[in-house]
């Protein structure tokens, strides 16, 4: 198992303050929230959606712990231009990785919380912005 000083790098701590660069905004369009049961953090996940599906704009409301943070700013870099059924599929491919049964998807910064892996309370915290965005968008139509 990796040390703790291992999973809280300068890398991944700069993640969660940049944040900022994703502020929530209770005019988008669609909102989405989800809560981890491990650990208790919550992410509420807000987007402008194009008129062919992809994700255009994003804020982010984030009550989570530092590896929670990190993985809400990773999510928010790669997710402009997906749409609904791309990002289903990148949540899976995730969740597969935290399993153990797929090898580290290919998500920008991703292998920045790599070591996160081998803390299964965190993993709830990893997948909260993948989780929150699909509460969100059409499947789940939760316009403002």
């Amino acid at each position: 198992m990796a040390s703790a000083t291992a999973l809280y790098t300068p890398q991944v701590l700069g993640l969660a303050t940049s944040l900022a660069e994703w502020p929530w905004d209770p005019g988008l369009e669609f909102q989405g929230t989800a809560r981890s049961i491990t650990c208790g953090s919550t992410i509420t996940v807000g987007l402008d959606v194009a008129a062919d599906g992809q994700i255009k704009r994003i804020g982010l409301k984030v009550h989570a712990c530092a590896i929670g943070q990190a993985a809400a700013a990773i999510f928010a870099e790669g997710a402009l231009g997906l749409d609904q059924a791309a990002l289903s599929r990148r949540e899976k491919t995730i969740e597969q990785w935290l399993q153990g049964d797929a090898a580290l998807p290919d998500w920008s910064q991703l292998s920045l919380i790599a070591a996160a892996r081998d803390y299964p309370a965190r993993h709830g915290a990893i997948m909260l912005p993948w989780k929150a965005a699909l509460a969100a968008l059409p499947s789940g139509q939760n316009p403002r």
